[in-house]
């Protein structure tokens, strides 16, 4: 089956490159789906998982806003942070999605309110990766 490279970086380094038969991933605008021979692309990211289906397995990666960069042979995701589920401290998330879920309870400004929700987004997506919501 044909493959496309696909590599992950963010400002702290690459995070995977590897050979894909498909990727999915949700843009600002919706969900894409990515295949070899795809039309050039660029496209905002959300906080969300990217799936990666590749030799009868899916991979995903938590990723935390960026860009997509799609061209027929290659995709590159230049993300403002993206974690492996083994990289991912469950722990920790689920901390940060109780710390920010008390604070969207909370009578705040705008400002705090949108930080609490922008945390949320993440560590709700942490947990999906790794399955523990």
């Amino acid at each position: 089956m044909k493959t496309l490279t696909v590599s992950v970086v963010t400002p702290d380094g690459p995070v995977l490159e590897d050979r894909f038969e498909m990727v999915s991933c949700k843009a600002e605008y919706g969900e894409l789906g990515i295949l070899p021979g795809h039309i050039p692309l660029v496209a905002p990211l959300s906080i969300s998982a990217v799936r990666l289906k590749g030799n009868n397995t899916t991979e995903n990666l938590a990723v935390n806003g960026g860009f997509l960069e799609v061209r027929p042979d290659k995709v590159t995701i230049l993300a403002q942070s993206a974690e492996k589920p083994t990289d991912i401290d469950v722990e920790r998330a689920k901390k940060a999605k109780q710390r920010a879920e008390s604070r969207l309870q909370a009578n705040q400004d705008d400002l705090d309110f949108k930080r609490a929700e922008y945390a949320l987004k993440r560590a709700m997506n942490r947990l999906d990766v790794t399955g523990q919501r």
